[in-house]
């Protein structure tokens, strides 16, 4: 083995297909991190960027699988625009831990810029990297038309469908002769293991798709792709997406049986009391991103002193019945049985909070409850 090959193996976890993780500790299955990179009122986005590395490098050093990033546009209170950009950062502040997007919303943007983005960044992280991708546009409307510069969404059951193949065309460097792009290489990308003297780099970034319906359940089956769900903010069709993901399954040269992994939201405080505290302040930014007010994550403070009217009451007490929250022995009980229920492969836990101190307490508190290397 060349000097190359063991920095790879001790840089990154490339045992076994990149995809499936190792339950450690006494959790169930594996736990991985998703953050969206929040920005709190009274803070600012370079903060949030540096507890985003925080959250990582303590998610690396506990224990944790992955940390994946959202595509998120026109939020004040989400600042993971770019997740190329922010993966590329957490890729030089880490050294084993995996990194993908959770996802890359594939409508928003050309195939061809997103083999290259994740080409580079499995360059500077070689083995790590996961592309997730979503069909949806991670924004309203209007912002989305303004990032594809059309008026027309490009998200059908045709058109998604198509976009995936030809940016898995770009990754593989496999577009058949005659075919317009066939001389259009992705690089950094396969196509320089055959220029003189290239050699094949041995990774590629994994695909991955995230879905919150059937659609994307049913086709990443169909692909024999590893199937993200976003349970944390559609709860009610969990099950009967992980049940049509693993009936429409048919193995692939990625994976030979599925591989779900559930997005839950969960938050942990040395008191049920404070973890409550906290959650309202995620409780109430959800309020206003679905009343069309979209801002910075209030402070616990704020959310205390708001006064929701009945509906936002209904939509708030709703969402909390998602939230897994409480002390660190109840959100253990949370997780093992949301795991049970679901059947999960891995569980990807996002907290939803105000400041960066309590999100990584909370991350600390679950991994001391599953007894998580210190």
């Amino acid at each position: 083995m060349s000097g190359e090959d063991e920095e790879i193996r001790a840089g990154g976890e490339t045992a076994g297909d990149g995809i499936r993780g190792t339950a450690r500790g006494t959790a169930p299955v594996p736990l991985s991190v998703l953050d969206l990179v929040t920005v709190g009122a009274g803070s600012t986005a370079s903060r949030a960027v540096r507890t985003a590395v925080d959250i990582a490098r303590t998610a690396e050093r506990r224990g944790f699988h992955r940390y994946w990033v959202a595509e998120h546009h026109s939020m004040p209170g989400v600042a993971s625009s770019s997740p190329a950009v922010l993966l590329a950062h957490l890729a030089a502040h880490t050294e084993r831990i995996r990194l993908g997007s959770g996802g890359v919303m594939l409508p928003n943007h050309a195939p061809l810029v997103i083999a290259e983005q994740f080409g580079t960044l499995e360059a500077m992280a070689p083995g790590r990297i996961d592309l997730g991708l979503g069909r949806a546009p991670g924004t309203d409307g209007a912002t989305a038309a303004a990032l594809r510069r059309t008026e027309r969404l490009h998200e059908g059951a045709d058109e998604f469908p198509a976009q995936l193949a030809e940016l898995t065309r770009f990754l593989d460097d496999s577009f058949p002769d005659g075919h317009p792009y066939a001389k259009i290489h992705a690089v950094p990308g396969p196509v320089q293991a055959t220029s003189p003297g290239g050699v094949q780099d041995p990774h590629r970034p994994p695909l991955w798709l995230l879905g919150s319906s059937g659609f994307s359940a049913r086709l990443a089956g169909t692909l024999g792709l590893p199937f993200a769900f976003a349970h944390h903010f559609s709860a009610a069709n969990t099950l009967p997406a992980l049940d049509l993901y693993r009936a429409s399954f048919r193995p692939s040269e990625a994976l030979a049986e599925p591989y779900a992994l559930i997005g839950v939201a969960a938050l942990a405080a040395d008191e049920e009391r404070e973890a409550r505290r906290q959650v309202m302040t995620g409780a109430l930014s959800m309020v206003r991103l679905r009343t069309g007010r979209p801002g910075l994550v209030p402070s616990p403070e704020e959310a205390e002193a708001y006064r929701f009217n009945e509906l936002e009451r209904g939509f708030v007490d709703s969402w909390l019945g998602n939230v897994i929250h409480g002390t660190p022995d109840a959100v253990r009980h949370g997780l093992d049985d949301l795991a049970k229920r679901t059947g999960a492969d891995e569980l990807m836990i996002t907290a939803n909070a105000h400041g960066g101190a309590a999100r990584l307490r909370s991350y600390e508190l679950i991994a001391d409850a599953y007894g998580l290397p210190a």
